[in-house]
């Protein structure tokens, strides 16, 4: 999750083609009127506007312009360069790190952005009531502890690591420093059950004057399932900068009406799904605009199973049903189903050719990569062993072909995503058919989003879903996904803070060690050290398939020709350089 990128891959659209073609004035008035407003889209309202609680992509993707951190990455190199902070220095062998604001910072409201803020929002993402998603990512070694921060003066502080840590400039770099004279108060008052009133700060319901921001954009308007709003800062750092006066967020959960509401030239970018490809090129000329293509995405897409065996803690029952628990807790049974799942079907009908296989929780473009044709153990599609592991591992077939456990048990099971994502949606579909070919019955189905987010993340009351994680460069970035107490361990997650015990939920020996090899890789800082250990990482997590994954599609945007300074990468997709950009007359 490269959390420097500014755009979070940013896409859009508006209204329909029809209704457009037909009524113009009612299409201008979306977005005022105005063509001086870059025009984008959201799958979904989102659910927070406090930036440390988002757990989704449309949060993240609707506050990515009016907060920053000290430092950012070039989209293209992937390398750091200064943000709010101008300078940084690392001595004692990369343990003390000093960074340096840039004189004269202010906050959107006209209050000074200091050292204070910083020491406020480092207090923050390390509080151990704030479900924090940078909280894991932050803790350092072994005993998985943070670094001390203190203030040198008003413009300075220094961080001591209690060890080497490679990951720690990029992961401090993208903390969003927030305003402390604004929230500072909901982080020492506390309500009864003594969490800080900060996890109730900047909700969908607080006004938008009040969120006070650094980045190139404020929020201006918010109207649930229609639209964001966004002027420009005029407190911003870069003077005569964004150049681009306000933008749009249109709120669509439907992306065939995205598709619909580029085409009528309604918007000013869109990310292609594969089935998008020919109709959009045929008309690229015409309707005045450019496809990029910036290579296999980052964004990780996978088949998971929750493994978790304990029971809820008020009902005393198990989260997934003990016969079905089994099955998932089997190794053969996990494997044998990535050798079932027909990935190059996948890759040739519902990516039309536009996607390639994937193996591993590190993308290719990462220096980390390890390769299949470096060792990375792969499942290539094969029926015949994937009926052996099953047998081998006491499963039988009736003679309706159908299989069974051990006790006799019908093998059937539930597969979830999330609706409205059509490229999922097939994928499940796929994934049904190919688990039918060895006698496996697979109830699919698509739900709404914020219903599966909380069966994953609270009810914890699921079997196995189709999801997708944005991944970066760096792989300590998923420590929150690998770490066995990360908050985001979905696939066997434990209590989170404030959260009582869960009665019989347990770890396997390979989930320390994935966690431990996580550790180690921060630790190194010899980079071919670093790329043999997260070798072994990514093999640890390959032997024991938690995730099984399947295929990355190609990053494919279509940006209108009037969008001018637009310098596409993989890394941060075509808005990473937002502040940048300009609207041609």
């Amino acid at each position: 999750m490269e959390r420097m990128g500014r755009s979070r891959r940013i896409v859009a659209m508006l209204l329909g083609l029809g209704l457009c073609a037909l009524l113009l004035m009612g299409c201008q008035s979306l977005t005022g009127g105005r063509r001086d407003r870059l025009v984008l889209s959201l799958l979904g309202d989102p659910k927070t506007l406090n930036p440390v609680l988002v757990t989704d992509g449309g949060s993240g993707a609707v506050l990515a312009p009016v907060f920053e951190g000290l430092l950012t990455i070039d989209g293209l190199t992937g390398e750091l360069v200064p943000s709010l902070a101008e300078a940084w220095q690392v001595d004692d062998g990369g343990k003390r790190i000093t960074f340096t604001l840039r004189p004269n910072l202010q906050w959107s409201d006209g209050a000074p952005l200091t050292a204070d803020d910083i020491l406020f929002s480092f207090a923050v993402v390390t509080h151990p009531r704030i479900p924090s998603s940078l909280r894991d990512v932050l803790r350092i070694g072994q005993q998985r502890v943070f670094p001390r921060l203190t203030k040198i003066d008003q413009r300075r502080v220094v961080f001591q690591l209690p060890e080497t840590f490679a990951p720690f400039l990029r992961t401090i770099g993208g903390m969003e420093i927030l305003p402390r004279h604004v929230l500072g108060p909901t982080l020492e008052k506390t309500n009864d059950g003594g969490e800080p009133e900060f996890l109730r700060a900047w909700s969908l319901q607080e006004p938008l004057a009040n969120i006070v921001g650094s980045g190139p954009y404020l929020l201006s308007t918010y109207r649930p399932g229609e639209r964001v709003i966004y002027g420009r800062n005029p407190k911003y750092w870069k003077l005569g900068q964004p150049f681009i006066e306000g933008m749009v967020f249109q709120i669509l959960e439907n992306l065939d009406t995205w598709l619909l509401r580029f085409r009528s030239r309604e918007l000013d970018a869109y990310s292609l799904r594969p089935e998008d490809f020919q109709l959009l090129k045929a008309s690229e000329r015409r309707d005045r605009f450019t496809i990029y293509n910036s290579g296999p995405t980052t964004t990780q897409l996978f088949l998971m199973y929750n493994l978790n065996q304990g029971r809820d803690p008020q009902t005393n029952q198990p989260f997934v049903d003990p016969i079905k628990s089994r099955w998932f807790q089997n190794l053969q049974f996990r494997r044998a189903i990535a050798h079932a799942i027909n990935r190059p079907r996948m890759v040739e009908t519902i990516f039309r050719g536009l996607g390639v296989l994937q193996n591993s929780p590190v993308p290719p473009i990462s220096p980390y990569y390890l390769a299949p044709e470096q060792g990375l153990k792969v499942y290539d599609y094969d029926l015949e062993e994937a009926k052996k592991l099953l047998q081998a591992a006491g499963f039988r077939y009736d003679a309706q072909g159908r299989l069974r456990d051990a006790d006799s048990n019908l093998v059937r099971f539930t597969v979830q995503t999330n609706a409205g994502n059509t490229v999922r949606a097939q994928v499940g579909t796929q994934i049904k058919e190919s688990l039918d070919q060895i006698g496996i019955t697979v109830d699919f189905n698509a739900i709404d989003f914020n219903v599966l987010i909380e069966s994953m993340d609270r009810s914890k009351k699921w079997e196995a879903i189709v999801m997708g994680f944005g991944s970066s460069v760096e792989p300590h970035s998923l420590i929150n996904l690998w770490a066995t107490d990360g908050n985001l361990h979905i696939f066997n997650q434990g209590p989170k803070p404030g959260e009582p015990p869960i009665p019989g939920y347990t770890h396997a020996p390979w989930e320390k060690e994935i966690e431990a090899l996580m550790i180690a890789g921060a630790r190194e800082v010899d980079e071919g050290r670093r790329r043999q250990i997260y070798a072994q990482y990514q093999q640890k997590i390959q032997e024991n398939l938690p995730l099984t994954y399947l295929v990355a599609q190609l990053s494919l945007t279509a940006v209108r020709d009037r969008l001018e300074g637009v310098r596409p990468s993989v890394l941060g997709g075509v808005l990473w350089n937002i502040d940048e950009l300009k609207l041609a007359e």
